[in-house]
């Protein structure tokens, strides 16, 4: 049997005597006022906070299992109060710990969601995929959150949600969470610039971001003006060319991949099955210049064309360059999965494929190098 001589308070009740939790135990057990119960619940509580650093495992195994006997047959207030302190208490016991996060009432697990780092991932995890909106919003709030919570967050989470996770530094976010984000983002300016924000956030996935918004932009201003269209594409493409331009300066592995497949290309060694390598890898920067080398196109074209949503000009490009149907549909699948999805107009594709001739193909291609070189005059000077 252990005991305790603490002082310490809780609720205003302060603790000078000697304490055998054992009795505490079978004295709430024996009544059934809630108020007496949720008493001595205080008073271990007490106990415990003021003396958690240097308690056994043993003694803090005690407090969890005397404590997890009492927290469920008092009021959420004094749960409430009880998760509030645990919350920012460093060795709580773990069993308790976790009954409180998982707890309905958003008063009681909200403290422990939010700031508790002895929560485990596991426990977070199970709330994350089970609970409502408020409690994935106080998980949202955590000073560190795991790649595989993040994607719970932003699959389940409402705007409020999203836009909480989106924007905490302390958030990880996988392949999958930054395709999700991205794919929300496209009606949400608010989490748009969340995301754009984000430093981490790979290449593509702002290149698919700002290739959004810019087409909602578009819209918008030509639906006011239609006389407005080309000027206004024109000044899509300008801006779209200088982020495109800044962001490969400020990726640290842009430069090397450039050279790497530039020497391929002056090596001529840059042909389809390099190319078709490049994107069943799954290598973005490497497959969009590979495909902008060959075809003596702006790379700034080519990375607009991987993120965007329709694969027409892909094809064209391809069938013009002379590539086979695989690679082609490999470049196709890798662009799907940039865009956070799967082909949808395989078959349309590959009818368009065929029935293209390369002398038509050609002529198209060359009518885009034209139309891109009128932009480069306007902006300036794009490099590789």
């Amino acid at each position: 049997m252990v005991t305790l001589l603490k002082r310490s308070t809780f609720g205003g009740y302060f603790v000078t005597k000697q304490h055998n939790l054992i009795d505490d135990l079978n004295d709430a057990v024996a009544t059934k006022n809630l108020g007496r119960r949720a008493e001595i619940l205080r008073r271990i509580a007490s106990l415990f906070v003021s003396g958690s650093v240097k308690f056994t495992g043993e003694q803090i195994a005690l407090f969890d299992d005397v404590m997890g006997r009492l927290v469920n047959e008092i009021d959420s207030s004094a749960r409430a109060a009880l998760g509030q302190w645990l919350s920012e208490t460093t060795n709580a016991p773990p069993k308790v710990l976790r009954t409180l996060a998982l707890d309905d009432a958003i008063e009681v697990s909200g403290p422990i969601l939010t700031n508790s780092k002895q929560l485990t991932e596991a426990t977070v995890m199970e709330v994350a995929k089970t609970k409502g909106q408020d409690h994935l919003l106080a998980i949202s709030r955590r000073s560190s959150i795991p790649e595989a919570v993040t994607d719970v967050l932003v699959d389940r989470g409402n705007q409020q949600v999203a836009l909480s996770t989106a924007g905490n530094n302390g958030a990880k976010f996988s392949e999958h969470g930054f395709t999700t984000l991205v794919k929300r983002a496209e009606n949400d300016d608010g989490l748009a610039l969340k995301v754009w924000a984000r430093p981490e956030v790979p290449r593509q996935h702002l290149l698919k971001l700002f290739a959004d918004a810019s087409e909602a932009v578009r819209l918008k201003l030509q639906s006011a003006d239609s006389g407005k269209g080309k000027l206004i594409q024109d000044m899509i493409a300008q801006a779209s060319n200088k982020i495109q331009s800044e962001a490969r300066k400020r990726s640290p592995d842009y430069a090397a991949i450039s050279n790497h497949v530039k020497l391929l290309h002056n090596a001529r060694k840059l042909d389809e099955a390099q190319l078709a390598a490049f994107a069943n890898d799954g290598k973005f920067d490497a497959t969009a210049l590979a495909l902008a080398l060959m075809s003596d196109l702006p790379i700034d074209l080519t990375e607009r064309l991987m993120v965007q949503q329709r694969s027409e000009q892909i094809v064209v490009i391809a069938r013009a360059i002379g590539l086979t149907w695989n690679t082609v549909k490999a470049i196709l699948a890798f662009q799907a999965a940039v865009k956070g999805g799967a082909i949808h107009d395989l078959e349309e594709c590959q009818a368009t494929f065929v029935k293209l001739t390369p002398e038509l193909a050609k002529k198209a291609l060359s009518f885009y190098r034209m139309r891109e070189q009128a932009t480069t005059h306007t902006t300036g000077s794009v490099e590789f």
